[in-house]
């Protein structure tokens, strides 16, 4: 435990020179427009989605409690006063009964919302059914979107989408001055030294309250698209929802970094596969309680969430806000955090010798394997007297 400490130790002070080194520097503000901002082609553009509203809808409509948190201020009350009626509609038993055979809640209904498009007449599948979560793989989706359609026929769910289209591109513009500010997309391929392989989007769920999600799609033709669903909540004691940016942009920080860091699993797996199993195996009940449930995705996770803090420690947060990072992520059962860290700054530091943090995942690879080795030692050492 002495180590621990003096690692622990160690991340804080290397926390402390980053944030005096940066004091000087802001975070750069994008422009302040609204759905979609005016970018270039490779800028992280926030939305609102037609398609993630209307399923987010038809699972509350349909008691899903994951989107019934009431937390959208005179949205849900709009929302509420338009579909209640409607919770004795056809399609709700059928939708009911995907969730308990299926599974299909959570992320797997955005998933399906990323897949559909919708016209104001029509809402049809793009892709096909081989790309969707495997929750929707035993779903008839011929069925399930002539089911869907006549849910949105009969709601007039365009007329309410389009007659919130002007909150939807407040609450846009809220969130580019509020959040976007402290997402820096350049530091990524310039900490990673590769561009990324997935092209990534962001987008509010005005009916999602406070669930995020990260679904992702691959249509025919093109790259594989990431989006960050961030839930729309309103504060109570201010009224306003994204005042806090820094918080909300935490989101974006970490889910982007899947970006980079997911497909260099593969590459590594056989070295990292069993170490993922033990680190699982060990900390099974925080993991599970995150829905992290297999190696691949306890690594993936665990070097986001150390990238996360080397993007504060590079881009001018505080000493306090990185140790504060640092605790959550100890406190989510990630206690290998500290070591992980650690590593990441040696690769920072020494970019001449590691052009890409691929190039330096062997030593991911022993950092990882040295902690699980110390925790063996550690816990067997008063079994061996």
């Amino acid at each position: 435990m002495a180590y621990r400490r003096i690692i622990l130790l160690l991340v804080i002070m290397a926390t402390a020179n980053f944030a005096k080194a940066q004091q000087s520097e802001q975070p750069g503000i994008f422009a302040n427009t609204a759905e979609p901002r005016q970018t270039t082609e490779n800028q992280i553009k926030v939305r609102a989605s037609e398609t993630v509203e209307l399923m987010a809808i038809l699972s509350r409509t349909a008691g899903f409690r994951e989107y019934c948190m009431d937390m959208g201020g005179q949205y849900t009350r709009d929302t509420e006063g338009w579909f209640s009626s409607f919770k004795s509609h056809p399609v709700i038993p059928y939708y009911q009964h995907l969730r308990a055979k299926h599974g299909v809640s959570y992320d797997a209904v955005m998933n399906m919302a990323i897949n559909l498009e919708a016209d104001g007449r029509k809402v049809s599948m793009i892709g096909d059914k081989n790309s969707l979560e495997k929750r929707w793989q035993d779903v008839d989706i011929d069925t399930f979107l002539v089911r869907l359609n006549q849910f949105y026929s009969d709601t007039r769910f365009h007329d309410f989408y389009t007659q919130h289209r002007s909150f939807y591109e407040s609450v846009l513009h809220t969130y580019e001055q509020n959040v976007m500010q402290y997402f820096h997309q350049e530091w990524y391929p310039r900490f990673y030294g590769t561009e990324p392989t997935e092209k990534f989007g962001v987008i509010i769920g005005f009916t999602n309250g406070g669930g995020n999600y990260g679904p992702s799609r691959q249509l025919p033709g093109r790259p594989k698209e990431v989006f960050a669903i961030c839930g729309y909540y309103v504060d109570d004691m201010t009224g306003k929802a994204f005042d806090n940016g820094l918080d909300y942009a935490a989101t974006l920080i970490h889910e982007f970094n899947h970006s980079f860091v997911n497909p260099l699993y593969d590459a590594y797996a056989a070295q990292l596969g069993p170490i993922g199993e033990k680190l699982l195996k060990r900390y099974y009940r925080g993991m599970s309680n995150q829905a992290y449930k297999n190696a691949a995705t306890v690594i993936n996770e665990s070097v986001v969430r150390a990238a996360v803090i080397i993007y504060m420690q590079e881009n001018g947060f505080t000493a306090d806000q990185v140790k504060a990072e640092m605790d959550d992520q100890i406190a989510r059962d990630f206690l290998w955090m500290p070591e992980l860290v650690t590593a990441l700054q040696y690769y920072a530091n020494h970019r001449n010798r590691f052009k890409t943090l691929g190039d330096y995942y062997p030593e991911i690879t022993k950092c990882l394997g040295k902690y699980l080795k110390g925790e063996t030692e550690r816990i067997e050492r008063p079994l061996q007297h």
